[in-house]
């Protein structure tokens, strides 16, 4: 055991103390709020005990100072962070608590309702913030660095949700990974606009920000004319987001007057930094983007599962189309379906090694092992290397969606949809799109005598599950394409999405 009174995030957050560190809905705060709140938080969490000893702590927290402060508070008690998506209907966050086991939830009180009836239906433990607030700060536990930390959960080809495992280890070295690339410093100021369930906003912004002692300013969430206006503002330093979120601004700022646009333009010219990533970013937005704001974005490759591998360089040119070189600790290679490396200039499946990569999936020995290949992990993506730089080609498995940043298995929405009583087959792909990378699109062959139509699917559906897994289109088919082998052949059902045809297109 390599125990420490405080992980290195918290005795940096001590040197900070007087520094401003979260701005969100709930007001501003320094380090020194954050550590108060989260040495509260903890305390209670390790009432009746010495140490949580990992025990898995879902919580339901909307960005802002008290999502820091319970994250923090469940690190400081030893226990294990399992961020809950408030978008998420009530069968995902059953599905994630179940699986995650965890004995200790936690919510905002706002958000009581909805998981009270799990707590009490799995026999869980529910705590909210403001009684956690009331605590006594007492003495805690030393923290094993290389412990689990937290639990993300990201779709995989197995259809359900796999939980990655991070070590604080892990989380540290892809921190510093990232600061020593992209030079943050405490003079930084980040406006984050991602949800803090996913490695992009928790890791990339939120905890790179609080690393270098800089300042992170959360939205409860992302609407691109309240971005406009916090960028006129001034003051931030760096942005991230997805793709999806940045046609969003362009769109924006096509509406805006002539002289409203001048002025945003101007006021984005003035951050030193705006990187896009979680998925493929089209070349005519990234032209967009730079005539409307000066910028280049700065495109990087990552998963949850290694943090991030690749990045675009920080002063050097930038290659639209292309995510870099391995970051710093990160080791990557390309590899052929023989497990061989890639000859130059050849396709190959990306592998990484580095001691950023995750420890695990959650009580998935076998899958675990399976996805690394002498200690190299397997991603899935297929890139190239051309002329010295990586080229993210697309993933090896037609299963996987990438929409709006979020990674998305076909195989789950597959299973729900089955269950629906009008479907008697169903078939889920992505199809290119310019604004979400790829859009969730379903092909349906309906039960004798049924019709069903996109709306009232969709309806159904969002009961189900998170709103980025609804398919936006859909085919009516009177049978699903098939190989000889009997197996359904997802390209022939893409390609009918592109040509448009079926009896339903929006």
């Amino acid at each position: 055991m390599s125990g420490i009174k405080d992980i290195p995030l918290i005795q940096r957050a001590k040197r900070n103390k007087d520094r401003r560190a979260i701005i969100a809905s709930e007001g501003v705060f320094n380090y020194q709020d954050v550590l108060n709140a989260s040495a509260k938080i903890a305390s209670s969490l390790v009432e009746g005990v010495v140490d949580l000893k990992e025990t898995c702590v879902g919580f339901l927290i909307p960005p802002g100072f008290h999502y820091v402060a319970v994250q923090w508070g469940i690190w400081r008690a030893g226990g294990i962070a399992v961020p809950l998506s408030i978008f998420h209907p009530r069968p995902e966050l059953e599905y994630v608590i179940q699986d995650s086991d965890a004995a200790i939830l936690v919510a905002q009180p706002d958000f009581e309702e909805k998981l009270r009836p799990i707590a009490e239906k799995q026999g869980r433990r529910l705590l909210l913030t403001t009684a956690l607030l009331d605590a006594e700060p007492r003495s805690l536990p030393e923290i094993d660095v290389n412990g689990r930390a937290m639990i993300l959960y990201t779709s995989g080809t197995s259809g359900k949700s796999k939980g990655v495992v991070t070590t604080h280890r892990n989380i540290e070295v892809q921190v510093k990974s990232l600061v020593s690339a992209w030079e943050w410093t405490q003079n930084d100021h980040v406006l984050n606009v991602l949800p803090l369930n996913h490695i992009h906003g928790i890791i990339n912004v939120l905890t790179c920000a609080l690393w270098a002692g800089a300042t992170c300013e959360i939205l409860p969430k992302f609407d691109a004319e309240v971005v406009w206006s916090r960028i006129l503002e001034g003051n931030l330093t760096l942005f991230m987001a997805v793709p999806t979120i940045y046609v969003k601004l362009i769109a924006a700022w096509k509406r805006a007057s002539s002289e409203r646009q001048k002025a945003m333009s101007d006021a984005c010219s003035k951050l030193r930094l705006m990187v896009s990533g979680s998925a493929a970013l089209p070349v005519n937005v990234i032209e967009e983007w730079k005539t409307i704001s000066g910028h280049v974005l700065l495109e990087r490759y990552g998963m949850t599962e290694i943090g991030m591998a690749l990045s675009n360089p920080l002063h050097e040119k930038r290659v639209p189309g292309y995510v870099g070189n391995p970051l710093p600790d990160i080791e990557v290679r390309l590899v052929d379906e023989q497990g061989k490396t890639a000859m130059p200039g050849t396709p190959g499946e990306i592998q990484v090694r580095g001691p950023g990569v995750f420890l695990e999936y959650w009580r998935k020995p076998d899958v675990t092992k399976n996805a690394f290949c002498e200690h190299w992990f397997s991603t899935g993506d297929i890139a190239v290397v051309e002329n010295g730089i990586y080229h993210i080609l697309g993933r090896s498995s037609v299963d996987i969606i990438k929409t709006g940043g979020y990674k998305v298995s076909a195989l789950e929405i597959e299973e729900v949809l089955l269950t629906h009583p009008d479907i008697q087959e169903c078939a889920v792909v992505g199809v290119e799109d310019p604004e979400w990378g790829e859009r969730v699109s379903a092909a349906l062959v309906l039960k004798e005598r049924r019709n069903l139509s996109l709306v009232s699917l969709r309806d159904w559906v969002k009961e189900r599950l998170a709103t980025y897994k609804i398919p936006t289109q859909i085919l009516l088919l009177e049978g699903l394409p098939r190989n000889v082998m009997g197996k359904v052949f997802k390209p022939d059902i893409a390609k009918l999405f592109r040509e448009k045809k079926g009896t339903e297109y929006p």
